[in-house]
């Protein structure tokens, strides 16, 4: 993208970012949750297990954080340099081409020569581009995204503090994963016109089988 203000239109993570961190944190979760053994469990070993799963997700939302900002400075870095490719090449059919590159296909499919000349020769004459460095909405975004993944650890996790019995908060716990999961599916469904009901359930096998290759892979 030849976008290199480092400034967009959503605010801080977009849907789809937020139902990407909540389904990590999900599976997380679920890897401790599905390999207690609950016919043998006792308070001790739920306790371990909460603990485990809470630092874990914890530790992992740090990463993803780290790596969001991480992967802003580099989109942002390479809009910089697309934007000065494009100023300073020599060949206006080439130059032509990184803009093309740089657009959303449907929008590059549309674009006429003349159009692209016309723009090429509006990017010409902005100031030269410097490169930027985090914003404080970046910042922030990136301590949500150790949110989404941290805090989605919660509703699965609290069936173990409140119930006695290790197999039935099993139960519930799953019963509230399996429920997350559609969510985030029927939203996800949602958000690129597909049909709900079917991303949702794909969205709770899709888990389940992440889930299952985590915990038999030790995980």
């Amino acid at each position: 993208m030849l976008n290199t203000s480092g400034r967009g239109p959503r605010l801080l993570l977009d849907p789809d970012q937020r139902r990407a961190e909540v389904l990590f944190g999900l599976i997380m979760v679920l890897t401790f949750t599905g390999s207690l053994g609950v016919a043998e469990a006792g308070r001790e070993d739920v306790r371990v297990m909460l603990i485990g799963a809470l630092g874990c997700n914890l530790a992992w939302g740090i990463i993803d954080g780290v790596f969001y900002l991480m992967s802003t400075m580099a989109e942002r870095s390479g809009g910089v340099l697309k934007l000065k490719a494009v100023r300073e090449s020599a060949d206006p059919q080439h130059a032509q081409r990184l803009i093309v590159e740089g657009l959303p296909p449907a929008v590059a499919s549309v674009m006429q020569p003349s159009e692209l000349e016309s723009l090429l020769q509006r990017l010409k004459q902005l100031p030269e581009p410097e490169r930027q460095g985090l914003t404080r909405t970046d910042w922030l975004a990136a301590i949500g995204v150790m949110l989404w993944v941290f805090l989605s650890t919660f509703p699965v996790a609290l069936p173990f503090v409140f119930m006695e019995d290790a197999r039935s908060a099993l139960r519930v716990s799953n019963l509230v994963a399996i429920t997350l999961l559609f969510i985030v599916g029927w939203a996800y469904g949602k958000g690129i016109g597909r049909s709900p009901w079917l991303i949702g359930l794909s969205m709770v096998f899709l888990g389940s089988m992440l889930t299952s290759i985590a915990i038999a892979l030790g995980g």
